[in-house]
């Protein structure tokens, strides 16, 4: 694989160089301190372009025509120019760059009517963009978010799997999105952010609170949308290679073996509205020892490879297209060595966690007229989990299966189809309404028969627009469950104000539901970690939100930007699914519905643009209260803090960038039902306070190259110091929490070639 990345490398320089130039359109671009390289000019409707060089000129070869050619670097505002292409070159001279709050002016599509701006959204939207995401020399989705104010990561190293927490809420509650379509976990844990290709990703949208409306079940906490990148419209062939290295704490071999070894190859080809794409990644993780000796790892290697490959069409009013997601995945739990009694040679016995994830997606829209559309997007998951025991021979290195150990496999199948239309009735009036099914079944040895559930749903939201200063979005869903009963309507009010020039208030209520999961319902599992069974008696668990936000411009000038969010929230749940001890079996975990549960607090999110500088400083407070079991509640909220920021400086002249990303996290007390000689009690558990953060630099090179590099997990966090006691049953919770697997360094390299 290395051989065909350093290959194709070369492959891409030599073929910028042999291209034959149509009409020279050239320039040079700047900003208040000089020129600016590694800028990047493109044609918007196709995909030509190129990167300044290091004294900020480019040069394009472009067949003759109008073209709308756009400029645009990271912190500045875009520019874009229309040119007439014609003669034998044009020169467009000095193209100057002023500094931008990009992110103010990001265009957003999660729960809108259409694509608009985060300024214009009645939601309080989070985005993080391809180019925060490229800086950051990102291999997964985990690594982009695990400084995000208000997200929490938790790791099973038994099963190899994370979890993700949204102001305070599990991931169970929380909907992962690609391209608005649900995607499959096969229980609680949100493994399926780990499965997505970052390097397809155009950018993540976050929305917190019930999005129950307009997304139906699990979304009570909030929603994470990866939005992919979309093609265009002209003739165009895209290549892209990246290949990157990453230590494993003090753990690393070249290209294999001990280490973080990911290589990507995709393709795009584009003429006359249609477009074809591939994508290919190969991820290997070594593992990491730890504390373990011999061949067991306390982080188990991964090997996982995922693929795409997609059609698309598009005209003025019609855009349709199909891709296959496939994902592969092996997680291998190592043994320790022992001598065979029938062979006498040393052996081991191994498993092996294979995760197969075949995501089939097409979507549509079709723009009737000026004030009508329609989408449409039906998608279909086959996933799979299966485990393999197997002994492994070391002197003959040979692989037999263990008839004795665990051998079985589950499955998961989802059928989803969406359809939406929107009418626009006047400037102050729209409607959107739709329909949505969702059909989900499994099997398996752990699994009780073949369950199904089939969800329906009507939904219906419109936005008011009250003179130029108050928006109003008031929206319903209508469920039919054919396991539940469901709530008969679920509603929801959002609301916008715009109280003084570069001040906004945005005030909600969002009622929320989550049926429980066939995993919760039916699922059985054992291991040395975990003991536990599903119950069919679960009820659905509902909720009560209100949000606030306030949004404040401070400074808006063309060198300086400072603008600030306060953020307030309340959630108020009711039968909270929960995994406790078994009241028949207390040795025995199963899933228990909490009474009440409530999460409260506030966040104030500050961002600041000076010239070459960004960035952000956070802050967040959040309360939890649960009933720890059905006879036990917490005496009160319990209390987290988190502050993050981010910085970023850029040097336009030799085209570098260079970034700090931080996050402390504080501790995290929970209250746990605890058996006394005087009966069962509410006691007082503590995870230990930690500080993470990432340093990175950047470098474009030779217009069609980027380098990266830097040290992950600066403060070399592994495990946290936890309080909890050790109850025997379901996930063992005492002893040390695992957090990560020590500082890093890594070194990356990207190629690309747009024709």
């Amino acid at each position: 694989m290395k051989y065909l990345l350093v290959g194709l490398f070369w492959w891409v320089k030599v073929s910028a160089f042999c291209q034959t130039p149509k009409v020279k359109v050239f320039g040079t671009v700047k900003d208040a301190s000089g020129s600016i390289a590694g800028a990047t000019v493109v044609i918007p409707s196709s995909s030509w372009g190129i990167v300044t060089d290091a004294k900020g000129q480019f040069e394009l070869a472009l067949p003759q025509g109008k073209h709308t050619i756009s400029i645009r670097f990271v912190g500045f505002a875009t520019v874009q120019k229309e040119v007439n292409v014609e003669g034998a070159s044009i020169s467009l001279g000095e193209i100057l760059l002023t500094p931008s709050a990009n992110q103010l002016d990001a265009v957003v599509v999660t729960g809108q009517f259409g694509p608009q701006s985060v300024r214009n959204s009645v939601y309080q939207i989070r985005t993080i963009s391809n180019e925060q995401i490229r800086l950051r020399g990102a291999t997964n989705i985990q690594s982009v978010l695990n400084t995000e104010l208000g997200m929490r990561f938790s790791n099973d190293l038994t099963l190899g799997t994370t979890d993700v927490q949204l102001m305070g809420m599990s991931g169970q509650n929380v909907k992962i999105l690609l391209d608005g379509v649900p995607m499959i976990d096969r229980g609680s844990t949100r493994e399926s952010l780990g499965q997505i290709d970052i390097n397809i990703i155009d950018r993540i949208e976050i929305v917190e609170g019930p999005m129950s409306v307009s997304y139906g079940s699990d979304a009570l906490a909030g929603v994470i949308n990866i939005i992919t990148k979309k093609g265009d419209e002209k003739a165009n062939l895209t290549l892209t290679a990246r290949v990157q290295e990453e230590t494993t704490g003090r753990e690393y071999q070249p290209f294999a073996g001990e280490g973080t070894h990911n290589e990507f190859l995709g393709v795009a080809w584009q003429k006359k509205g249609w477009q074809v794409s591939g994508n290919f990644s190969r991820n290997f993780f070594g593992g990491w020892q730890g504390a373990n000796t011999g061949r067991k790892k306390e982080w188990l290697p991964k090997e996982q490879y995922l693929s795409t490959a997609g059609i698309a069409y598009r005209t003025q009013k019609v855009n349709v297209w199909y891709r296959f997601n496939g994902t592969s995945e092996t997680l291998k739990s190592l043994g320790d060595t022992y001598i065979n009694t029938q062979t006498k040679n040393l052996s081991a016995t191994d498993q092996f966690y294979i995760t197969h994830r075949w995501f089939h997606q097409a979507q549509g829209e079709y723009q009737v007229n000026d004030k009508t559309g329609l989408t449409a997007a039906v998608s279909f998951t086959d996933y799979s989990r299966q485990t393999e025991t197997t002994d492994y021979d070391l002197v003959r290195e040979r692989r037999t299966l263990n008839l004795n150990g665990s051998q079985d496999k589950s499955t998961f199948k989802t059928t989803f189809a969406r359809l939406t239309a929107q009418h626009r009735f006047s400037s102050h009036v729209s409607l959107q309404h739709g329909f949505e099914m969702n059909l989900n079944s499994s099997a398996g040895e752990r699994i009780q028969g073949t369950p199904h559930i089939n969800e329906f749903a009507y939904f219906a939201s419109s936005e008011f627009k009250i003179g130029k200063r108050i928006n109003v979005r008031p929206g319903l869903r209508f469920l039919k469950n054919s396991v539940y009963d469901a709530p008969p309507v679920i509603p929801s009010i959002n609301t916008k104000f715009i109280l003084a020039d570069g001040l906004d208030l945005r005030l909600a209520y969002a009622r929320g539901f989550r049926s429980p999961a066939l995993r919760e319902l039916y699922f059985t599992f054992f291991d040395a970690s975990h003991s536990i069974r599903g119950n069919t008696n679960l009820k659905a668990e509902d909720s009560n939100s209100f949000n606030a936000f306030l949004s404040y411009q401070a400074i808006e000038k063309p060198a300086l930007r400072l603008n600030s969010t306060l953020g307030g929230f309340y959630n108020h749940f009711n039968n909270l699914i929960s995994i406790g001890t078994d009241p028949t079996n207390p040795a025995i975990s199963t899933y228990l519905n909490i009474d009440t549960f409530k999460t409260t607090g506030f966040t104030f999110n500050n961002t600041l643009f000076w010239k070459n500088l960004q960035g952000s400083l956070g802050f967040s407070h959040i309360g939890r209260y649960n009933s720890v079991s059905e006879s036990v509640s917490s005496p009160d909220f319990v209390w987290s803090n988190e502050v993050n920021t981010n910085l970023r400086y850029t040097i336009p002249q030799i085209g570098t960038s260079l970034s700090f990303y931080y996050k402390f996290t504080g501790k995290l007390p929970t209250y746990q039902a605890v058996s006394t000689e005087n009966g069962t009690i509410a006691k007082l558990a503590e995870t230990a306070a930690f500080h993470m953060a990432d340093v990175t630099i950047n470098k474009i090179f030779f217009k069609n190259y980027t380098l990266v590099g830097g040290v992950k997990n600066l403060f070399n966090v592994t495990r946290l110091a936890n309080s909890a006691a050790n109850t025997g049953a379901g996930h063992s919770s005492g002893g040390a929490v695992p957090m990560a697997y020590g500082r890093s360094f890594f070194v990356g390299l990207t190629a690309q070639l747009s024709k």
